[in-house]
């Protein structure tokens, strides 16, 4: 499903833009082999976004896998992604946990950039990368401090959303995965977990607290178990327009 937002870039007084988020891809069979995932590609580019956001875990080492692929082939289908300003990416837990240097590494060999505790002038905005919370590989004030050198108007990708909170308050749009909003959610129970510190709070979808916008992506792919139950797989475009205040209105598409 892809599910559409539209952000008001606080003192922008240009073009908008359409930025596409993706997360959690877990390339791994049976559920996400590589075809799968060119698949996913060919549909982020009939929407012809201006930049892709890659919020993490590409890759999907689940132990009940029926077939682990090569870091080059995780990747390979993402050189296939067009958008006129780009891909950015940041590592999950997955990708640390197999070989950080090694996604990298792959990553930057197709022109994706990756941001690790860093950020770059995109246009108007001030794009940054967050590495991964999860396994400890944040910094978070440094990160930030690389978007204030950058200056421009802030956009924070993260593949966790718990960051958000640590987050300073006035508009800031953050942007995540990881939670798979779920993946498993069971009548009456909810979710069987969010693997979040804050329990749902985070967990999907659109959040607004003290003027920060935050969207969590539900993901494309798997972890752990080859299924899900009442998390639909997605990924968002986003539209930023120009205005004077961080206003968010979404709704499915």
């Amino acid at each position: 499903m892809v599910r559409r937002a539209e952000y008001v870039l606080p003192g922008y007084g240009g073009p908008a833009l359409t930025a596409l988020l993706i997360s959690d891809i877990h390339v791994a069979g049976p559920d996400m082999p590589p075809a799968r995932l060119a698949r996913i590609v060919a549909q982020i580019n009939r929407l012809h976004p201006d930049l892709v956001l890659i919020a993490g875990d590409l890759i999907g080492d689940k132990p009940v896998a029926t077939r682990i692929y090569a870091m080059k082939d995780v990747v390979a289908p993402l050189a296939g992604l067009r958008s006129r300003l780009g891909t950015f990416a940041v590592l999950g837990n997955h990708d640390h946990w197999r070989s950080s240097s090694e996604a990298t590494a792959a990553l930057r060999a197709i022109g994706v950039t990756v941001l690790t505790n860093d950020a770059v002038r995109v246009e108007p905005l001030a794009l940054a990368g967050l590495d991964d919370d999860f396994t400890d590989h944040a910094d978070l004030p440094r990160t930030l401090a690389r978007q204030r050198e950058v200056g421009g108007l802030p956009i924070l990708l993260s593949h966790s959303p718990d960051p958000f909170r640590a987050l300073p308050a006035g508009p800031m749009l953050m942007l995540a995965g990881h939670t798979h909003c779920g993946q498993i959610r069971l009548p009456l129970v909810g979710a069987v977990s969010t693997m979040s510190d804050f329990g749902d709070r985070y967990a999907c979808g659109l959040v607004r607290e003290a003027g920060k916008t935050l969207i969590v992506g539900a993901g494309v792919g798997t972890s752990i178990l080859p299924l899900r139950l009442g998390a639909v797989p997605d990924m968002w475009l986003i539209r930023l327009v120009p205005g004077s205040g961080g206003n968010m209105a979404a709704a499915p598409g």
